[in-house]
């Protein structure tokens, strides 16, 4: 006798606060919230937010399911309708269809050939804003890291002359424009901070749309990012069009600041919090990037505990903690299924604490990503940067960029936390950062006999350490 098949329940409610409450637990803290529903309910559970259920899948085996299934089963347009009210139909939140058209023009300005120079640019604008510190003194770690990595990102993606002019006035619309995201609230109610962020979004097109029409004329006088969007062409030989190309400097100026900010701060504070590991940094430094030297993709990814100490933070302190999906089919993910039409998150604070993957996850611990133990090796174990088809195209950049603002500082500085001694994480503009922390510098003894061994084939060389070679001209894209 055929035995007959059991039809799979959904995903179980999370019980541990009453459904009508989820919403508001999941808005004040929704790291803590989906942490205490992962240790009460497993790997697998939903939760309820207003009127939908939310299906919240944790581990390597569901995260894989989650990025694979992207563009197919589960659509990532149609879970970010919030931002493409603010970026147009690009990368994530544009159609798989018109995803695939866009995504070699998306990836090509993230070559390792423009790496090399946009590693240069970096320390350029951190060497800039080190100069003006003096000997002693203190700073509040995210004000002086939002202007730093600003600059870093209008200087590598639009070109020095934007940067210089342009700087100020598009940063404050931008500010507006990010205040505007909300991933809960349908994006075209009449609402103040909405309509604002229009505004502001009508006044970045009028400063970008000249620029581009200037670049469109004279082809020949610049290379640089912006260049590269205005010279591309889809692989019909069409041009990309002008809305798309605002579309994409918005977004990738976005994605280039917003969250390298928190993850830059959170990897100073951990490691001025853990003196003995620091040491290790400080060493590696003084052997390999003494001050006044200038970094190839070479030298820089000889700076590997640097390099581990960035990767600790993005598992620990994950900027981007969410990812979402619309369920378009039935999806099946261990012994349940989500049905259609349900929304599905992967969550990088809770996947980061698997203890099968991650041993003793909640301390701090950058050797766990050194050989011989490598506890990312499993795909999809460490979800900061995503996952699959978008997974973020930015990641290599935004991981040189906070090594370098680490070596470049603590080559420097001894610091310390002055207060709070312990920062909480907050939640920013669709981002998480540390609270306001000031930090106390006093200008290091440089030490004597010490000489970096040079490497001027950075073009041949990988720009972080252990990625395979292979690999290293492919871009990630942000999920």
């Amino acid at each position: 006798m055929t035995p007959v098949a059991t039809k799979k329940q959904t995903p179980p409610l999370y019980r541990g606060v009453s459904p009508w409450k989820h919403f508001f637990a999941f808005q004040r803290d929704r790291q803590a919230f989906l942490r205490k529903a992962y240790k009460e309910a497993g790997s697998i559970f939903s939760i309820q937010m207003g009127p939908k259920k939310m299906a919240i899948i944790v581990g390597p085996q569901n995260h894989k399911i989650f990025y694979e299934l992207t563009d197919t089963k589960l659509r990532a347009d149609l879970a970010y309708v919030f931002l493409r009210r603010i970026f147009g139909p690009l990368g994530f939140t544009a159609s798989p269809e018109e995803y695939q058209r866009q995504r070699p023009v998306l990836h090509a300005s993230f070559s390792h050939k423009r790496m090399a120079g946009y590693v240069h640019i970096m320390q350029e604008e951190i060497r800039q804003w080190l100069d003006t510190l003096g000997d002693e003194g203190e700073f509040e770690i995210n004000h002086d890291f939002t202007s730093v990595i600003q600059n870093v990102a209008a200087h590598s993606f639009m070109g020095l002359d934007f940067r210089n002019r342009m700087g100020e006035e598009f940063w404050h619309n931008y500010s507006i424009l990010g205040k505007g995201i909300d991933p809960i609230l349908p994006p075209g109610l009449p609402l103040p901070r909405f309509i604002r962020r229009d505004r502001a979004k009508a006044r970045l097109q009028k400063m970008l749309r000249p620029l581009i029409q200037e670049r469109r004329a004279h082809p020949d006088k610049y290379d640089d990012f912006l260049q590269d969007f205005v010279n591309a062409r889809y692989k019909d030989g069409e041009p990309m069009e002008d809305d798309i190309i605002i579309g994409l400097i918005i977004a990738l100026m976005f994605a280039g600041h917003e969250t390298t900010i928190g993850q830059a701060a959170w990897t100073v504070l951990q490691l001025i919090q853990h003196p003995d590991y620091l040491q290790k940094v400080l060493d590696e430094i003084d052997q390999h990037f003494p001050y006044g030297e200038v970094l190839s993709l070479t030298d820089l990814s000889k700076l590997q505990h640097t390099y581990w100490a960035v990767m600790e933070t993005a598992r620990t302190k994950p900027s981007a903690d969410i990812n979402m999906r619309v369920a378009v089919e039935d999806v099946e993910v261990g012994d349940y299924v989500i049905p259609a039409g349900w929304m599905v998150m992967v969550v990088a604070p809770v996947g980061h604490i698997v203890e099968d993957v991650f041993a003793e996850p909640f301390d701090y611990d950058p050797l766990r990503f050194a050989p011989p133990r490598e506890e990312d090796r499993q795909r999809y174990s460490l979800i900061t940067w995503g996952g699959g088809v978008h997974k973020c195209t930015g990641m290599t950049f935004a991981i040189n960029e906070m090594m370098l603002i680490a070596a470049m500082l603590f080559q420097r500085y001894e610091l310390e936390i002055v207060s709070p001694k312990e920062p909480k994480s907050v939640y920013g503009v669709g981002a998480i950062r540390p609270e306001k922390t000031i930090v106390r510098y006093r200008r290091r003894e440089q030490p004597l006999g010490l000489h970096a061994t040079r490497d001027t084939s950075a073009e041949e060389s990988c720009p972080v350490p252990h990625q395979d070679k292979a690999e290293c001209p492919m871009p990630h894209s942000r999920d």
